[in-house]
């Protein structure tokens, strides 16, 4: 990417010089030549102010080395300037009369007897002549010249210190390109970096602000996307620890029905397989009701169906509580309608079952009741929590694995709290666990203008 910065700057600096340059190189070559005209027409004038007295009396003039017009300022540049210019006189009939020039008129010296001033370049040399007249009468003509070379080397004098310049400005161009090169391509390699780390699982890399606003637009972007992608996969590391605390309470089920057949060899063992085939069904669904949760493709909330809800866990739950001498009450069938996902409402059920069972005593009671604009289901036993005791502490870990309230409560309260709705704990004696979602009340029927009072 350097590279390629440097050579479009470079390049962006030479087409510019380019279109510039040729036209003023032009430009100055015809400078030149109106300069090198003016020297030869300058020198002429001098020698008809000089030449046209002795010109009219039939004198030969003396010639006198051309002098610049302005001893001070400029001097030694102009004298260099027309230091080569020879200057000749030609009598009418064409002979030279005196200075360095062809013994005989060329053809701008014919021309000029029929014009003001006739130029040109003759052979190596630039030509310019001009007429002599006394009255009407052309008494003469002057005959000024110097080497074609002597232009050409001002011209490409001038030419090779543009072209000099040029080079400077090109130079200074890649210095610039250079740096801006390494300004711009810098940040990008630390964004590589950092994208690179980000790949490689460390999401709490944050890449570097540099100025440019486009380039930080992407470090912002690339910030938010490693917070995004961290949360997420904590999510689901966490979800995933929690789901396997779920997936216990059917395999205790299924195991305690198979040690209750091993230890009543009289029983009918058709019916321990159907009960047993009953408990791999519940637990084949709580599989599936963890991963369309993990996944959040389950469908949009419908109304939950609270009897087919209760009925499930009448079925999963009444032969645990019973094998450990415990009584399942059911009641509120019949209570306020919510929206919720049924997956995450057995869920949460599941995890608040499976404290009660485990770590309390005595009757297990669900009890569905309208709370104002929510539904409230408690789950509540006969037991007792000890004071200060916050089951929902995150931070009390030997809390935890000595009576096993954290991780399912927490998963629980986050698939209410998903659902719109909350768990909380509302009695600590005796224990009761309150799950509120938010209710749907039927819309108040509309009464006709014909049914008003």
């Amino acid at each position: 990417m350097r590279r390629r910065i440097v050579t479009l700057t470079v390049l962006a600096a030479v087409l510019a010089i380019t279109l510039f340059g040729v036209p003023l190189a032009l430009a100055v070559a015809k400078f030149h030549e109106s300069m090198s005209t003016h020297d030869l027409e300058r020198a002429a004038d001098t020698v008809v102010l000089d030449a046209t007295g002795d010109l009219a009396n039939g004198r030969t003039p003396v010639l006198k080395p051309p002098r610049p017009e302005n001893e001070d300022e400029g001097a030694d540049e102009e004298r260099s300037r027309i230091r080569g210019i020879k200057v000749a006189i030609y009598t009418p009939t064409g002979k030279l009369l005196v200075g360095d020039g062809p013994a005989t008129a060329d053809d701008y010296v014919r021309q000029a007897h029929h014009t003001d001033m006739a130029t040109g370049t003759l052979g190596d040399e630039v030509v310019l002549a001009v007429p002599v007249l006394s009255g009407s009468s052309l008494v003469g003509v002057i005959r000024a010249a110097h080497p074609r070379i002597e232009l050409d080397r001002r011209i490409w004098l001038t030419w090779l210190k543009m072209a000099g310049l040029g080079g400077v400005a090109i130079g200074a161009s890649w210095l610039i390109g250079l740096r801006i090169s390494r300004r711009l391509a810098r940040p990008l390699e630390d964004l590589a970096v950092t994208a690179e780390r980000l790949g490689e699982g460390d999401f709490t890399v944050r890449a570097a602000r540099t100025g440019v606003p486009e380039i930080d637009q992407v470090a912002e972007a690339l910030d938010v996307t490693s917070v995004r992608i961290g949360e997420t996969l904590e999510r689901e590391r966490t979800f995933s620890s929690d789901a396997s605390h779920q997936l216990r309470t059917p395999l205790t089920g299924l195991r305690l029905q198979l040690e209750a057949a091993l230890e009543s060899p009289d029983r009918d063992p058709y019916a321990t397989i159907r009960d047993g085939i009953a408990s791999a069904d519940r637990l084949e669904r709580t599989i599936d009701d963890l991963l369309a949760l993990a996944k959040q493709t389950r469908a949009p909330r419908a109304l939950l169906d609270l009897g087919k809800l209760f009925e499930e866990v009448r079925q999963t739950w009444h032969g645990l509580l019973a094998e450990r001498g415990r009584a399942l009450r059911i009641s509120g069938r019949e209570a306020l309608p919510a929206r919720a996902a049924d997956a995450a409402v057995r869920q949460v059920l599941a995890v608040l079952l499976d404290n009660a069972a485990t770590h309390g005593r005595g009757t297990v009671s669900v009890l569905a009741r309208d709370a104002g604009d929510a539904l409230a289901i408690d789950v509540s036993d006969e037991g007792a929590l000890a004071d200060g005791n916050d089951p929902f502490d995150t931070n009390r870990e030997e809390t935890e694995e000595r009576e096993g309230h954290g991780i399912g409560l927490r998963l629980a309260r986050s698939l209410a709290e998903a659902e719109g709705g909350r768990l909380r704990l509302t009695s600590p004696s005796p224990t009761t666990f309150t799950l509120l979602l938010p209710a749907e009340r039927p819309a108040p029927r509309e009464e006709g203008p014909g049914l008003a009072s």
